[in-house]
Formats: structure tokens, sequence, C-alpha cells
């Protein structure tokens, strides 16, 4: 499917790749960002686009000589790691209970935290940097060593898979953990606070931006950096206990070189060229996707997932969705499904089938073949996945 103009009045043109409906609260958040006069040529909506903070989930905003921090929003760096190892699903059998276990043991989920600080994590080069993060996380340096390394809540999650060919992948979800919210609490704060003061007429105070050349932006963009790098590195922390967990089953230990590895961001802001300017690219909810870029498209529990490569599409600002999008809220999700729903819907897949799970049921997510369709021009699929053992936040 080809890109749209949203159906409704904007002051920025909004292009949109997706085949529904927005919603009032939607279309409203939609026409804000548009109307902010720094945005540069159009705002791009992608296939999973739905609710958020100040701006949408699944948009891609550019814009020149200002950034928004509610357009990156709190889990700054969120994103995907994958890899596909040189073994077969039929050497799982029998193993994958033992294999969720040991993940499960090996990397703390939810609220918890490392209990010892490995090697790897002390060493990691970001940490010279903390003393210069804003002065709101400087008691919090301990947490975010405990934290790096751990997966989170929500819709984090840990993945075996296999593709087509029924070749092993293994795949996560995760960000900046807690030192990512807090940081980006301060800054919007103050965004928020610089906005008061000058009396910016703001079609929502959420929008609350900073300008280049500001001392407040130069901080914001500082951290919003470190924040990204964190983020990553806490995915190939994650991603290396994962790969010696499996090895240990499949290779008697042995150490096994990926056949392709892809870590991604699809929350966060990068200085990029597009139409041949420099400008700010936001993707709130989205990932990159040049013609040299790999990405991970992951649909809901029980659903298909997708390697893609970009095509470099110049009206997407060079993006594509990062999932299938939530279709309802968690609280709706827990009042309309029973345990017995998720146990049917997870049937084959080796997780937790417990109520703690009902709000991540894959009814509550968009049919991801739906959002795939959808952005045709905008990616390939290199390898569809399914998953044989899931591990959430």
């Amino acid at each position: 499917m080809a890109h749209q103009p949203v159906p409704f009045k904007t002051q920025k043109p909004v292009l949109s790749w997706a085949n529904h409906d927005l919603s009032a609260d939607e279309i409203k958040m939609a026409q804000n960002v548009a109307a902010l006069p720094f945005v540069f040529k159009h705002v791009s909506l992608m296939p999973d686009v739905h609710l958020g903070k100040g701006a949408l989930v699944g948009s891609v905003v550019a814009t020149k000589e200002a950034i928004v921090p509610a357009a990156v929003g709190v889990d700054i760096g969120c994103g995907m790691c994958a890899v596909q190892l040189p073994f077969r699903g039929k050497q799982l059998d029998g193993k994958l209970k033992r294999i969720r276990k040991e993940i499960e043991a090996a990397i703390p989920t939810g609220f918890e935290e490392n209990k010892t600080i490995e090697k790897t994590v002390q060493n990691w080069p970001g940490w010279r940097k903390f003393n210069h993060l804003h002065s709101g996380v400087q008691d919090r340096q301990s947490k975010a060593e405990k934290q790096l390394g751990s997966l989170g809540g929500g819709n984090h999650f840990i993945e075996l898979c296999l593709d087509e060919q029924d070749q092993v992948w293994l795949m996560l979800h995760s960000g900046s953990r807690n030192i990512g919210n807090q940081l980006a609490q301060c800054h919007m704060a103050t965004a928020k606070h610089l906005a008061r003061l000058s009396e910016a007429k703001l079609p929502d105070l959420e929008l609350a931006y900073f300008v280049q050349g500001t001392a407040e932006f130069a901080a914001y963009w500082r951290d919003l950096q470190w924040c990204q790098d964190y983020a990553q590195f806490n995915r190939d922390v994650m991603m290396a206990r994962f790969k010696r967990i499996v090895e240990q089953h499949l290779a008697g230990g042995k150490p096994t070189k990926p056949l392709l590895a892809v870590n991604c961001h699809h929350n966060y802001a990068e200085k990029e060229l597009h139409y041949g300017e420099e400008v700010y690219v936001t993707r709130k909810g989205a990932l990159r996707a040049r013609e040299t870029d790999y990405g991970i498209i992951p649909g809901s529990m029980g659903a298909k997932s997708y390697i893609v490569q970009g095509k470099g599409n110049a009206a997407s600002f060079c993006s594509c969705s990062h999932g299938a999008g939530r279709l309802m809220s968690r609280a709706k999700a827990k009042r309309s499904y029973s345990l017995d729903d998720l146990i049917e819907q997870t049937a084959g897949i080796e997780c937790r089938k417990d109520k703690g799970l009902l709000d991540e049921i894959p009814s509550a997510y968009k049919p991801i073949e739906q959002v795939m369709a959808n952005q045709a021009d905008l990616v390939s699929v290199v390898a569809t996945l399914r998953q044989v053992v899931c591990v959430k936040g």
C-alpha cells in the first residue's frame, strides 16, 4: 500500500500508511504535531500508528533547529535485537522448558535487577560520561549499573524463534530501563517550564520543545545519545547471555558465529539528511529503513515476526513500523479476556501462562500480516519467524 494524505485538515501535510481510521484523540494528536512551526516537510504515520503521549506511537517527525522530548518519549532507545544461529529447530526437541527457565534465571525481568555487575558492564565506556548527565539522575548510577543487562516489563520480551527454513533465531525487545525514563522526565519538565515562561502558544503542552543553539537543547541531545547507547548495549549484554544458554544446549557450550545480527532502536532521534537538508528525525515507535538497514518487526505473542531490509522510501523519511501496534489498552485486555483465552492463543509456545500476562494476549494487538501488507513500499521481508519460547517482562 502506498501512503495517503490523511482525510482531515492539518497545517503541515500528514502522510499515512495505516489502513484504519484514527480516533478523534489520534486525529487531534496528529494535528497538534503537524502545527509545530519547525516540522520539516510533513509528518509520516506508520501502519501500526496508535495513541501516545504528545505524539502518536508509530509517527516519524522530522524537525529543523528544534526537538520535542515527548515526541521521543520516556523509553529512550527502546528497540530490538536479533541473531540468526547455525542451528535447526529439531535440535531443540525436549529442551524448550529448560531453556526458558535458564533465561528467566539469567536475565532479570520486570522491576528486578542484576544482583552482581559483570565485568562487561563495569567496563562499558558510557560510565565515564555519567557525571555529565542531568543533575536529576546523579544519584542513580548504581541502579543504572545493576539494570544494564535486564529486560524490564510491559511489552518487553525475549524469544527463541524458528524461521521458515527451520533455522534458529534469538530475539529480544528492551530499552534504556529506569535511567532513560528518569532522564526523559527531567528534560520534559524543563521543556514545559520554558514553554510556560515564554508563554509559547502550543497546541499541547506535552509538545514543549528545545531550540537548537540553547544550553537546554545541547543537554537534552547529549543525554538522549547516552541513553540510546545504554539501550543498545543493554540489548547486547542480554543477547550474549541468551546466546550462551542456547549454545550450552545445542553446541555443548561452544561459541558460535551468528549468520546475521541486528540491533536497532525504534524510539529515538538522530540527525539525518533528507531531501538534501540536515534535520532531526524523531521516530516514536518506528524503525529506520534505509536500503542498507536491517530491521526487526515483531508481532504479538503467538504471531509471526519479521526480519526486514529497508527500501529507503523518502516519503517515510526512510522508516517503517516497529510492530503490530496495540488494538486495545492493557486495562481493556485484562477485562476482555480470560486465562483460558491466553492459553488457547499461545498454544505451542513455551511461556508463562498466568493472569499476569493477560494484557499481552495476542488479540490485544493489530494483525501483523495487515501491518506488513501496508508497508510493502517501505521494507522487504528477509525472514519470517515464529516463537517457540517467549519470556515476557
